[in-house]
């Protein structure tokens, strides 16, 4: 997304481009795309607001995936396994 707001698209279209704009193309947004009741609801809570600063969409303190959540504390535990994982090859 910071590619595409260095190309010279807003905060706003950057992430439209990354949510809404694929579902549309695939023809899901009554699934996908927003928040909303009855759509899937994956998605990342941020520590600060990425309509301010598109590298914001880094600063992920938590996340929602298949309705669970997990925390910045438990995502750092899963990456860490990832990485351990990776290197022992």
């Amino acid at each position: 997304m910071q590619q595409f707001v260095a190309a010279g698209f807003t905060p706003m279209s950057a992430l439209q481009t990354a949510t809404l704009n694929p579902a549309k193309f695939l023809g899901k947004e009554r699934e996908l795309g927003t928040i909303a009741k009855g759509k899937w609801a994956d998605l990342a809570l941020l520590d600060a607001n990425p309509l301010d600063n598109i590298a914001n969409t880094q600063k992920i303190a938590a996340v929602i995936v298949n309705g669970r959540y997990r925390s910045r504390a438990e995502l750092d535990k899963l990456l860490a396994g990832v990485v351990a994982a990776a290197n022992r090859k």
